[in-house]
């Protein structure tokens, strides 16, 4: 695979996890968007400052400056501080606006380039490939957190159950399979 074709593939994989999440977040009332099934759980909301503290903290100034900021404050991503869902809203489209304007500027010599996260070298490529993994972690988390919670009228974000033989892949990014 040419670094053309993985950056290609990389940023179509990074949009596909906002896809996910924007589904989660569309098919969620705003009091199930705060909801902690205990006082150590994450909400959804929750999960949404995590993921845009980490985004702003990973991919501003990423080429050249550590990916662990000084100014974050990753603890308290994990605690319920903001409570408007409009703001939970803004935060989602404000971290991956930041992450694949990022991504999508990297060129293809970019991706063998060193690049520090909490005092970790390493390369470009596989800063990204933390970064998917990371993200479709906390998305899938979403996910099942929103499906719980709206129960039967859920509208799944995949192949309907019983309904793989329906599946018509689309044209996928150039060496980007399932």
């Amino acid at each position: 695979m040419t670094a053309d074709r993985f950056l290609h593939a990389a940023l179509a994989r990074m949009r596909q996890i906002k896809s996910l999440g924007d589904g989660a977040l569309a098919r969620v009332s705003e009091a199930q968007l705060f909801h902690r099934t205990d006082t150590e759980a994450n909400s959804i909301a929750i999960i949404v400052q995590h993921l845009h503290g980490n985004m702003l903290s990973r991919w501003t100034n990423f080429l050249t400056e550590d990916g662990d900021k000084p100014w974050r404050q990753r603890d308290a991503e994990f605690e319920p501080v903001v409570s408007d869902a409009a703001k939970i809203h803004e935060l989602w489209q404000q971290g991956w606006a930041l992450t694949l304007d990022t991504i999508q500027a990297l060129q293809p010599g970019d991706i063998t380039r060193e690049v520090t996260i909490r005092g970790e070298s390493m390369l470009v490529l596989d800063a990204l490939i933390r970064q998917i993994g990371h993200y479709a972690y906390h998305v899938g988390q979403m996910v099942t957190l929103a499906r719980q919670q709206v129960g039967p009228a859920w509208q799944t974000l995949s192949i309907a159950r019983g309904r793989s033989g329906d599946y018509k892949p689309q044209q996928r990014a150039p060496g980007l399979k399932e």
